[in-house]
């Protein structure tokens, strides 16, 4: 039996449902640290968040005014497109649909480009990013967000290969139509849905 197969017997003798673990996946307990480029560092007051792109008024906020918002505590689990999978991880922040209602979405916009610390760019279709578990997280499990993943604010979209939820977020870019980011130009799947295995292009 191979390291998979142990993997996922080891999950099913804990009690959990093998049908959460998408195919190719092993599970860990670990947070495994992925990124590219170095780890930002910012002084107070230095990071923002902008809300750009096809809107009725472009929106920018600190980040106490971000923490200010009406904010959500949501458990899910989180897949990498690495191939690990962490379950039952907790996330605080703001739903990314209520910082587009605060900005206005505009007739013809279709998807998001994030954008984060040194060029990085991940792009997702708006339908994905404004669900009741898309948000713009600040806290990971009661405490704020390592920089290492992260910190201090970070996209979670947890449906999708979390290479589609950019560490160090700084502007979200409502657009009309899609385009590839960072990873996808490299050869990763332009939506990148673990239960389908879609990792690379034409997957």
């Amino acid at each position: 039996m191979g390291f998979f197969d142990r993997n996922r017997q080891d999950l099913i003798d804990k009690g959990y449902d093998p049908s959460r673990l998408p195919p190719g996946q092993y599970l860990t307990d670990r947070f495994p640290v992925l990124h590219v480029g170095d780890v930002p560092t910012y002084a107070p007051g230095q990071w923002s968040l902008t809300i750009t792109g096809l809107v009725e008024r472009e929106v920018t906020l600190g980040l106490d005014e971000l923490k200010a918002l009406p904010s959500v505590d949501l458990t899910f689990d989180i897949h990498c497109v690495t191939k690990w999978s962490k379950f039952d991880t907790t996330w605080t922040g703001v739903l990314v649909r209520d910082l587009f209602e605060m900005a206005g979405v505009r007739s013809g916009a279709t998807h998001v480009m994030e954008h984060a610390e040194f060029g990085y760019t991940t792009n997702v279709p708006l339908a994905d990013i404004t669900t009741d578990q898309a948000i713009i997280a600040y806290a990971f499990e009661g405490e704020e967000i390592e920089p290492i993943h992260g910190g201090p604010v970070r996209v979670v979209i947890p449906h999708l290969y979390f290479w589609k939820s950019a560490k160090w977020v700084r502007r979200l870019e409502l657009r009309a139509g899609d385009a590839p980011g960072f990873w996808e130009q490299n050869g990763y799947n332009m939506y990148g849905d673990p239960f389908k295995e879609q990792r690379y292009w034409g997957e």
